[in-house]
């Protein structure tokens, strides 16, 4: 009998006005000075003020990095530890997207290992705990706030480092879906599909497991059935809500089952391509689940009736509508396709066979219900366009 193993933050707090806490949690902490990792919109928009004020109010020095305006890469993490090493901070509150939190676990991580982030790419290669991380997500779409996973981008090399180790998930996530309001609809949308996609394949990957089921299944149904509506009327708190608890649950999941081709196939086209992970995600995700079907019709079923879609009595048709739904879903959110965001044929062709390498050595792909080889990796990608 196998045993399941599931890890998330030990702290999670989830709801309006959760970000207040920020403050007595670094103090929960021992912390006497805190780094803040964000990016520029975040502060000149005023939606980080709230964490600001929460550690003043306890008394708390704080320094701000605001720099992670892209993908993080190594020169982010690089002068996050000069900055943090300056300022003598002794816990991290990563406030934003994926990006932030991202740049915080590695520097966390960082701050007490020897040598260099690129040193740990894969799996379980930290030997001591970083510091205290407090994770708090601006948009409904990574999950990251409740993941074991760092992906940092080595520009030199062009390669997205997959780096996963319970040494970096954060020690407290703050929740708040009021920091969401201010998100424009082209990133509601790429977020939140990038969370579809978390809990779709954390379903069907087969490191799938009773405990990451539920909380994939519900993410399904939470994100598909309110994601839309978050999109059309941005200042509906309640769709964002939901939209929001679905991504936390998604983040979850996937991050103790896995993710599986659509990750795999999608780090390739952000690495070289530059293009946002949650667009490449939803440029490739009706592609694949096409593709993905046959290899688990019952699980995909599963996913069609979490989207709240009728059962038709039979497997095959009812995870063929689930992917049409899927499908209608991205169409409607009016995300671009890989074309539109000027990926061509013309500048596919030289590195395409490199992608499907690259994203077949991430490893994702072995998770899918229906292995792909190298040849149909490159399909896929042709057929994304």
């Amino acid at each position: 009998m196998s045993v399941n193993v599931l890890r998330v933050p030990p702290t999670i707090c989830f709801g309006e006005e959760a970000a207040r806490r920020t403050g007595a949690e670094a103090r929960r902490f021992g912390a006497r000075k805190v780094l803040i990792i964000t990016d520029a919109f975040l502060v000149s928009s005023g939606t980080i003020d709230v964490v600001t004020k929460s550690l003043s109010d306890e008394g708390l020095d704080y320094a701000i990095y605001s720099g992670v305006n892209q993908e993080p890469t190594l020169a982010h993490v690089d002068e996050c530890l000069a900055l943090l090493k300056d300022s003598g901070g002794e816990v991290l509150v990563a406030c934003g997207g994926g990006s932030p939190i991202d740049v915080a676990k590695a520097v966390s991580a960082m701050a007490v290992n020897p040598g260099r982030i690129q040193d740990y790419m894969g799996a379980d290669k930290f030997s001591l705990e970083g510091l205290p991380v407090i994770a708090i997500p601006t948009t409904a779409g990574t999950g990251s706030e409740a993941t074991a996973v760092t992906i940092i981008t080595d520009t030199r090399r062009d390669i997205k480092m997959l780096i996963s180790s319970p040494r970096v998930m954060p020690k407290t996530a703050l929740v708040d879906p009021l920091l969401t309001l201010k998100m424009p609809k082209g990133l509601t949308a790429a977020t939140g599909l990038d969370a579809l996609t978390h809990a779709i394949e954390a379903y069907v990957s087969r490191k799938a497991q009773p405990m990451t089921d539920l909380l994939a299944l519900s993410a399904v149904g939470l994100i598909s059935q309110n994601l839309p509506l978050a999109w059309a009327e941005p200042g509906n708190i309640e769709a964002r809500r939901q939209t929001m608890l679905g991504s936390l649950q998604a983040g979850m999941a996937f991050s103790n089952a896995s993710v599986a081709l659509v990750h795999g196939m999608s780090r390739p086209v952000g690495a070289l391509f530059h293009v946002p992970h949650g667009v490449s995600n939803a440029c490739l995700l009706g592609v694949v689940m096409d593709f993905s079907l046959p290899g688990d019709y019952q699980r995909y079923a599963g996913v069609a009736r979490a989207m709240g879609l009728p059962d038709l009595g039979d497997e095959v048709k009812t995870a063929e509508s689930g992917a049409a739904a899927v499908k209608a879903i991205i169409k409607q959110l009016q995300v671009p396709t890989l074309t539109e965001l000027g990926v061509s044929k013309e500048k596919l062709d030289p590195v395409v066979g490199k992608m499907a390498e690259d994203a077949i050595a991430s490893g994702s792909p072995g998770n899918n219900p229906r292995p792909a080889t190298k040849e149909e990796i490159i399909q896929l990608y042709y057929a994304a366009l």
